[in-house]
């Protein structure tokens, strides 16, 4: 069965890091994936990655140089328009969705994205033969909102050996190594408006015995920079985009996510896997993933009570979060889930 995966992706994003860690796995399971990609500069190193596993990958400039004779064609954009392109190139399209179908913004922000989510993005869902979306909420909230039919859930997997806790001794030499002197807490989100830094920002200065570590690129990267300043927050470190990050999560005390909107996210389970405690928002996407106060914390993103979180936070719920990804989101999981999605739709013709 041969099953092309289509992506606009100029650069690496989430969407193309499943690319590269999926369809290895998939090929494993008796499939024969492929992908497309832009030829940029950007996806390089995951075109690489793909190929190094044996993947076959057509870097495109024209999608007419596309392979006819597949299977299936599974397509991601992050741009809406893109869709149009590939409809015209491959009319039974499949759509995988990362993106967030809902962001909850306050003072009916998030009615606004609602509307421009269904002007901009549901016709596209509607046309397609299948879609497919990495959580369970954002298949029922796709079919139940927004009316699209044919909706699959293959939720998101994560590397449990290489994000992991800590050995003995670890966490110490790794706090060492980048000048953790005290308590920790990992902020991994790119700089958009949906991550809520502000939220961020105001909840470092209610603990200045901690230090707040930043990881992540964006176009809200300049404003929050000059907001920390402006505050005063010697307590906040801003890292940029890390390759280092499964260590930087063993170096650290918890995580910080006071996300308006995920459909499922990586970060989390990454840190879950980890075996840190994760405070977050109860938004659907995160209340999927844990249960307040066993595997995690769900707090509204008001500052006073992030910051109480995180202070009532401890290892028992990093422990029993590792235990949840374990059991249920492990990549190997993960690539069976598509894997039997993407034969029943096939069986299905």
């Amino acid at each position: 069965m041969r099953v092309l995966f289509l992506s606009d992706a100029r650069r690496i994003g989430g969407s193309e890091v499943y690319l590269r860690e999926m369809l290895p796995r998939v090929k494993a399971l008796g499939l024969s994936p492929e992908a497309a990609l832009p030829e940029a500069e950007g996806t390089l190193p995951v075109r690489r990655a793909l190929e190094a596993a044996g993947i076959p990958v057509h870097a495109y400039r024209d999608l007419e140089a596309l392979p006819e004779a597949v299977d299936l064609v599974v397509a991601s954009a992050w741009y809406p328009q893109s869709y149009r392109r590939f409809f015209a190139r491959y009319p039974r399209l499949v759509l995988l969705l990362h993106d967030q179908i809902e962001v909850f913004y306050p003072l009916g922000g998030r009615y606004l994205y609602r509307l421009g989510y269904r002007l901009l993005q549901v016709p596209n869902l509607r046309r397609a033969r299948a879609v497919l979306t990495v959580s369970r909420w954002a298949a029922r909230w796709l079919e139940g909102v927004h009316g699209v039919k044919g909706v699959h859930a293959v939720p998101n997997g994560v590397d449990v050996e290489r994000f992991r806790p800590p050995l003995p001794g670890e966490k110490e030499a790794l706090k060492g190594r980048y000048g953790l002197k005290r308590p920790a807490v990992l902020v991994p989100a790119r700089m958009s408006p949906e991550k809520n830094h502000l939220a961020v920002l105001l909840t470092a200065r209610l603990l200045p015995q901690v230090d707040f570590l930043l990881v992540g690129t964006g176009e809200l990267l300049g404003l929050w920079r000059r907001a920390a300043r402006f505050l005063g927050l010697e307590n906040v470190r801003f890292l940029g985009r890390r390759e280092d990050m499964p260590e930087l999560y063993r170096a650290v005390d918890a995580v910080l996510l006071p996300t308006l909107g995920e459909n499922q996210s990586l970060a989390t389970l990454e840190a879950m896997a980890s075996g840190l405690p994760v405070v977050t928002t109860p938004i659907p996407a995160q209340a999927e993933l844990i249960q307040d106060g066993l595997t995690g914390r769900l707090v509204p993103p008001c500052p006073r009570r992030l910051a109480q979180a995180l202070r009532e936070a401890s290892p028992e719920l990093g422990k029993r979060a590792r235990a949840f990804v374990e059991a249920t989101h492990t990549l190997d999981q993960a690539a069976r889930r598509l894997a039997a999605t993407l034969k029943q739709l096939w069986e299905e013709g």
